[in-house]
């Protein structure tokens, strides 16, 4: 059985989505085998998205250009460079004052496929590009666009585990060994 994180975000607990967040997840046959509310840090969001690594924030500046270039906009005039890296800077500190602006519900899903089924429940990370009948695209319509004309973290309601890498190493992070725990759904008992 595979495991993923999700990690209810700010806006999502403030929005008073916990429940409707779960009860997608538990529908589909994904169980919960950790759960708790915390409050982020900076050295716990540093190791969660990995933005003490300059290609992270590269990447993600690169990504902020895309988007002023696809929407006719000028990064340069507007946030005062052009350069990658320093945008990248400015996205991780509007992403961590993001996150850290509430607390967050971190949960530990178990189930067959939960990576896969998790991010299908989800949605894409653009709440715009994310189709009806996934948690962002019922219930967010928030873009990178108007993000960063506000100079703020795109509210997506929820993170994600990318992978079953991704999975193990935050699970690592975020949940110790004695807060996850075994037991069978009554499904798993037929």
């Amino acid at each position: 059985m595979e495991q993923t994180v999700i990690l209810i975000k700010p806006d999502g607990v403030k929005r008073g989505l916990i429940g409707e967040i779960i009860r997608r997840f538990e529908r589909i046959g994904l169980k919960i085998v950790s759960i708790k509310m915390v409050e982020a840090n900076e050295d716990l969001l540093l190791k969660h998205y990995q933005s003490d690594k300059e290609a992270t924030l590269k990447r993600w500046g690169e990504k902020t250009l895309k988007t002023y270039t696809q929407y006719g906009r000028n990064a340069k005039k507007e946030l005062g460079t052009d350069d990658a890296l320093e945008l990248g800077k400015m996205v991780n500190k509007w992403l961590f004052d993001y996150v850290k602006s509430g607390p967050i519900v971190a949960i530990l899903l178990e189930g067959k496929h939960a990576v896969e089924n998790a991010i299908a429940q989800v949605g894409p990370t653009m709440p715009v590009h994310s189709p009806a009948g996934t948690i962002r695209g019922d219930f967010s319509t928030d873009s990178a666009a108007y993000a960063n004309d506000e100079k703020r973290g795109v509210m997506n309601l929820v993170h994600v585990s990318a992978s079953v890498e991704e999975a193990n190493l935050e699970k690592a992070l975020w949940f110790s060994a004695s807060e996850v725990h075994k037991y069978k759904r009554v499904e798993e008992l037929i």
